[in-house]
């Protein structure tokens, strides 16, 4: 099966603009694409995952990667799949975030000469003269077009800032001068910025004729890969001090019945025909695939011996054992009790297992929460100095452990 029928069969490919063009310079390595990465935290996410493993899938085949940090982008903000504003950054944040983006992607992707590149947007687009731009670039964008474009359709209710309004002009200009600067002919991005990435495609061959060969693929992340990489409201990292492997792991391990085999076709190397057999596995079998996905995955981001590790002690506490080091822990400070003891409310919101002492009685309320394998009989109940220096395990639901120890 050549590339692109692969990534066809993996569930990967959502909109193209020029498929045949498209099929033929992925399958013969000819493809210099870009996807953009914002710079809006110190760390990738699991739900970067899928662009990570097709940039990794493409340069494999001999296509050439751009890695492009929003530099530049990341002080407008994207509308794109939002309610509100997103946080305005300072230069310092974004050059600090984009410092540790590349440290992540180099377990995916390598750098170097004739390889894969990372430029940053902010060494052009914080340059552009304001008239200029407008006069160069502004006058291929109808006004009326982008209204209809869903990623500002759903904002106009809430309202929408003209500072979020340019974002678009700014990510098609940033194709438009990847083409003519850097030989990229192809942009990859989620589902949800199809109208944006048009833009870019449009650009290019309005200025620049329509022979211009610059092609736009989307993947199939406004759905299921908007919703990977959270849990509880909370992000999975990829940074190990941000989420821990053992949580990383257990995070693909938990994933829903109906997702397992959908992450698997799309996010691991595991051969077609493997998955093929898997396809077919039910009930008990569907816990193994899960276990595969968990362990491919987390040994992508964190290593081999991690991945072990972490398989080894959520097996452990699958079993029952609940001794695992591995698990999760969180060291709680003796200031923190009162007459000796500490609220298991107050202990569950220090260790993350809730978001708020509100989230965590109402767990505790629905039966959900366990210390050291019994069941927590009420919100009132507390853990005491001696529990917590011998290590006190708490379990939310059937899979989720962490350990408080007095620190």
């Amino acid at each position: 099966m050549k590339l692109y029928d692969e990534l066809v069969a993996r569930g990967l490919i959502a909109q193209v603009t020029d498929e045949n063009e498209i099929r033929t310079m992925i399958d013969e390595g000819k493809a210099t694409f870009y996807i953009g990465f914002d710079c809006t935290a110190d760390s990738l996410t699991a739900g970067h995952f899928m662009a990570l493993t097709l940039m990794k899938r493409l340069q494999m085949a001999g296509n050439k990667p751009i890695a492009l940090i929003g530099g530049g982008t990341t002080m407008i903000g994207d509308p794109s799949g939002r309610t509100d504003m997103r946080k305005m950054l300072t230069k310092e944040d974004i050059d600090h975030n984009a410092a540790c983006f590349k440290r992540q992607m180099e377990r995916f992707i390598e750098f170097g000469p004739g390889k894969a590149q990372m430029v940053n947007n902010a060494d052009w687009l914080l340059d552009l003269n304001y008239v200029n731009l407008l006069r160069e670039v502004g006058a291929c964008f109808s006004v009326n077009n982008m209204l209809r474009a869903e990623c500002y359709k759903q904002r106009m209710e809430r309202g929408l800032s003209f500072l979020e309004f340019n974002y678009m002009i700014m990510q098609s200009y940033d194709f438009y001068y990847l083409f003519q600067h850097y030989g990229c002919n192809m942009q990859f991005g989620g589902n949800d910025q199809w109208s944006n990435m048009l833009g870019g495609t449009e650009l290019i061959r309005r200025k620049l004729g329509k022979d211009a060969h610059a092609m736009t693929i989307t993947l199939l992340t406004d759905s299921q890969g908007n919703k990977m990489g959270k849990t509880a409201g909370n992000a999975v990292w990829l940074d190990p001090n941000k989420t821990s492997p053992f949580d990383f792991y257990q995070y693909w391990r938990n994933v829903g019945d109906a997702d397992v085999m959908k992450c698997v076709r799309m996010l691991t190397f595991l051969p077609m025909e493997q998955i093929a057999e898997m396809d077919a596995w039910k009930d008990a079998k569907l816990n193994e695939a899960k276990e595969i996905l968990a362990f491919e995955l987390t040994k992508l981001v964190h290593g081999p011996e991690e991945a072990e590790k972490a398989q080894a002690a959520a097996r452990a506490l699958f079993a029952g054992s609940g001794t695992s080091g591995e698990m999760p822990t969180t060291k709680i400070q003796p200031e923190a009790q009162k007459d000796g003891k500490i609220g298991i409310l107050t202990l569950m919101v220090s260790c993350g297992l809730a978001a708020s002492n509100g989230e965590a009685r109402r767990l505790v309320q629905q039966g959900g929460v366990f210390l050291n394998g019994d069941k927590v009989p009420g919100a009132d109940a507390a853990v005491t100095e001696d529990q917590l220096r011998a290590g006190a395990v708490l379990r939310k639901g059937k899979k989720v452990f962490h350990k408080a120890i007095l620190d």
